[in-house]
C-alpha cells in the first residue's frame, strides 16, 4: 500500500547537507516523507540539515508515459553494461530524472530491491507501467545470467513500438484536429453570422433561393437545440467509451472494421504485423519458448483481431503445428511473412526472420503514414471548401439575385 502511494503522491524534497569531506551539498530527492529522506541520505553517507517538501506543480502530477519507460531501460540496460551495480544504477537514473513521478517510481523500484526483491518481482509490483512480457523478459535475463542484454533487448522493442504508436498517432491526429476545426468554424457561422444574413434578407421582400433557406433553417435549428444537440452528442460519445472498455465483442467488430477502413485499414493492418514479429522475434531471441512467446505476442499486436488469431496459432502450435501453418490457417498474414517465418523456422533463425518482417513492415507504415498525409491534405481542403464555402456561397445567392435584377 505504501509502495502505490509513493507513486501517487509525487512528494519532491529539497534537502541541504554535508557529505563526508563536510563539504555542503543539496539536491532534489521524491519520497513519501521527510523521514523516509533523511534515512536515504544518512545510508549516503551525509549528514541532513534542511529537508523542505517541494510545492507540487501540474508537471510533478504527471504520470510515467510509455517514452519514460522505454528511455528508462535504454538508461538501466546502458548502465549495468558499464559495470555499474544494479542499486547504483537505479540511483544514478532516479536522482537525475526531471520528471517526479518517474523518479518516485524508479527508487520505490531500488528500495524494493534492497529489501531484497529481484528485479522482476520489484517491476511485477508496477504493473501499469511493466507489462507482462517486460517483467518476463527481465526474469529470463535474471535466470540466464544475461540481465543487461534483456534489458537492451526491451529498450530496443519498446522504442520501436512507441516509433510506430507515434506514427499512427500522427496519421489520424493531422484529419480529426482538421475535421474538428471545421466543425467548430461551422457551427460558430451556423450560430452568429448566418441570423446577421437572415434580418438582412427579411427587408428584401423576395423568396429566397432554397439552398439559402436551406442553410437559414438548418441555423435556426441549432440556434434552437444546440445545447441538446451537444448534450446528445456527448452522452453518445461516453456511451460508445464505456460499451467499447466493457464489451470485447464490440471491441473486436471496431477492430474489424478498422482494418477494412479505406487508407487508414492497410496502415493498421501493416502496424499489427510489425508488431507481431517485433514481439515474436524479441521474446524468441530471450529463450523464452515458442507457446509461451506467443501469449504475449497476442497482447503485442494492438487488435483484437490479430490478438485472437495469435492465441488460436498458440493452441495450434502446442499441439504440435508449425507456426507458418498455423499463420495460414488465420487469413491475416500475407504470403511473405507466412514463407519468411517458414524458412527461420526451418534454419532455426527465427528470430532473426521476424526481426527482418518487423524492419520491412515499420519501413511500410512509415511510407504509408507519409503517403497517406500528402493524400489527405488536399481532400481534407476540399471538406473544409464545401463546409465553409458552402455557407457563404448560400448566404451571397440572394444579394447575387437581387443585383441580377437591378
Amino acid at each position: 500500500m505504501a509502495q502505490t502511494a509513493a507513486v501517487k503522491k509525487d512528494v519532491s524534497f529539497l534537502w541541504e547537507g554535508r557529505d563526508k569531506k563536510g563539504n555542503r551539498v543539496r539536491g532534489k530527492v521524491v519520497a513519501t516523507n521527510r523521514h523516509a529522506v533523511w534515512l536515504d541520505l544518512q545510508r549516503q553517507g551525509i549528514v541532513p540539515g534542511k529537508i523542505k517538501q517541494q510545492s507540487s506543480t501540474f508537471a510533478s502530477r504527471k504520470k510515467p508515459t510509455p517514452e519514460d519507460i522505454a528511455v528508462f531501460f535504454r538508461q538501466l540496460a546502458t548502465m549495468l553494461t558499464a559495470g555499474i551495480p544494479l542499486v547504483q544504477s537505479f540511483e544514478i537514473v532516479g536522482a537525475g530524472h526531471e520528471k517526479p513521478s518517474m523518479q518516485a517510481l524508479i527508487l520505490d523500484i531500488k528500495q524494493q530491491i534492497e529489501s531484497g526483491l529481484t528485479l522482476h518481482e520489484a517491476f511485477a509490483k508496477h504493473p501499469l507501467y511493466f507489462d507482462d512480457l517486460s517483467v518476463n523478459l527481465v526474469e529470463a535475463g535474471e535466470q540466464a545470467g544475461a540481465l543487461e542484454t534483456l534489458l537492451d533487448k526491451i529498450a530496443s522493442y519498446k522504442e520501436k513500438t512507441e516509433a510506430i504508436k507515434k506514427k499512427i498517432k500522427k496519421a489520424l491526429f493531422y484529419p480529426t484536429a482538421v475535421l474538428f476545426v471545421a466543425v467548430i468554424v461551422t457551427a460558430i457561422l451556423l450560430i452568429f453570422v448566418i441570423p446577421q444574413f437572415e434580418s438582412l434578407f427579411k427587408g428584401f421582400g423576395a423568396d429566397l433561393p432554397a439552398f439559402t433557406q436551406m442553410v437559414i433553417n438548418l441555423s435556426r435549428f441549432v440556434q434552437a437545440n444546440g445545447i441538446y444537440i451537444v448534450a446528445v452528442l456527448g452522452a453518445a460519445g461516453y456511451t460508445f467509451s464505456y460499451m467499447k472498455a466493457r464489451s470485447r465483442p464490440m471491441r473486436e467488430s471496431i477492430d474489424r472494421m478498422m482494418l477494412k477502413f479505406p487508407i487508414i485499414g492497410p496502415i493498421l493492418v501493416k502496424a499489427a504485423i510489425a508488431r507481431f514479429a517485433r514481439t515474436l522475434a524479441t521474446t524468441f531471441a530471450a529463450g523464452v519458448p515458442l507457446v509461451e512467446a506467443l501469449t504475449s505476442v497476442a497482447g503485442a499486436t494492438g487488435n483484437i483481431v490479430y490478438e485472437t488469431a495469435v492465441l488460436r496459432m498458440k493452441d495450434e502450435v502446442s499441439t504440435g503445428q508449425r507456426l507458418q501453418r498455423a499463420m495460414e490457417n488465420t487469413n491475416l498474414f500475407p504470403n511473405m511473412v507466412n514463407q519468411m517465418i517458414a524458412v527461420g523456422e526451418e534454419s532455426g533463425s527465427l528470430d532473426q526472420m521476424a526481426s527482418k518482417v518487423a524492419d520491412f513492415y515499420e519501413l511500410e507504415v512509415d511510407a504509408a503514414v507519409d503517403s497517406m498525409s500528402s493524400l489527405l491534405e488536399p481532400l481534407i481542403m476540399a471538406i473544409l471548401g464545401v463546409l465553409v464555402g458552402g455557407l457563404v456561397v448560400a448566404m451571397y445567392l440572394p444579394i447575387f439575385k437581387l443585383g441580377a435584377a437591378v
